[in-house]
């Protein structure tokens, strides 16, 4: 599942998108926006998120958490 969060993630929300991969969550951030996007099998999920919630490309950035 794909959260778009604009504050603090929820422990049931980490949960949730860890479920997709397991060891680690995929995630985009737009930093100007300080919005993230996380929980898609590929980055690409995640971006397609933040660019339909007006985001600009330029300003999104990829990452893959890992809570070990």
């Amino acid at each position: 599942m794909i959260y778009l969060l604009r504050d603090r993630a929820t422990k049931e929300q980490i949960n949730e998108m860890l479920a997709t991969l397991n060891s680690y969550i995929k995630l985009a951030v737009d930093i100007e926006k300080g919005v993230l996007a996380g929980g898609g099998e590929l980055h690409a999920d995640c971006e397609a998120v933040l660019l339909e919630n007006g985001s600009r490309q330029v300003d999104i950035w990829g990452a893959d958490w890992y809570l070990e």
